[in-house]
């Protein structure tokens, strides 16, 4: 650990959980990626097309919603909008990995730009000083982007033999992943507060708006979580567990 690595660790915190974290979060994407290559097969794509999405797309979320689109029949055109919709998102990450780089060479961003994804900047995010930061970023970066594209290869290469999702359980792995991106931000307050208000704003349209729009919606609930973590850290406000 460099020099200025230890002076920015908080005291008593075990210096290498974000490594650990990050690891585990990047293993449990990586049976994600199984399900995504057995769907990708499923819906007509070769196995090296299906290696070469993730490995040169990486975002799940999008790659999922582009083969769910291409396997229920629609135009390549309406799975690549699907998939830049969701792919966005990423654009807002940006600015908050960068203030964990600072002054780094140009190459050295360009790769830190490939691993911006939900599960790395969420891992980043959910620590407490910037050497921690760091390291659960490029642990969960780098350990998601090996174990995505693994199972991406064995989802592709055995997705007969895997055959129905919902047999294994497998259907129920994508949605875990984001609970377990999830925990580390309930330890605080204004982690609770952004969980309740997006899971209501969840729950209150899903009766009247088309199938992944409430999901989008209740990104909204991380506004009231930052307006009070921006109160907290006002002065004379410190934050509390």
């Amino acid at each position: 650990m460099a020099p200025d690595d230890a002076a920015e660790r908080t005291p008593g915190e075990p210096p290498g959980r974000p490594v650990r974290d990050g690891l585990l979060l990047a293993f449990a994407v990586g049976i994600v990626g199984i399900i995504f290559g057995v769907l990708a097969r499923s819906s007509g794509l070769s196995v090296a097309k299906t290696c070469a999405l993730s490995l040169l797309v990486f975002t799940g979320a999008s790659q999922l919603a582009a083969v769910s689109v291409i396997d229920a029949g629609g135009a390549p055109a309406t799975a690549l909008g699907s998939a830049l919709m969701l792919a966005a998102r990423n654009t807002l990450y940006g600015p908050v990995v960068a203030r964990w780089f600072p002054d780094r060479p140009m190459a050295e961003r360009l790769a830190v730009a490939q691993l911006i994804i939900d599960e790395s900047t969420g891992m980043g995010a959910a620590q407490s000083d910037p050497a921690q930061q760091r390291k659960g970023f490029v642990s969960a970066g780098l350990g998601t982007y090996v174990f995505w594209n693994l199972g991406t290869l064995v989802g592709a290469v055995a997705g007969d033999v895997v055959g129905d999702l919902q047999q294994w359980g497998l259907d129920a792995a994508f949605p875990a992943v984001y609970v377990a991106m999830l925990a580390p931000h309930l330890r605080r307050r204004p982690g609770r507060i952004s969980a309740l208000i997006a899971a209501a704003i969840a729950i209150a349209t899903v009766p009247f708006l088309p199938v992944g729009i409430p999901i989008l919606a209740s990104t909204l609930g991380a506004f009231g979580g930052a307006v009070l973590a921006a109160r907290r850290q006002a002065p004379n406000r410190p934050e509390t567990p």
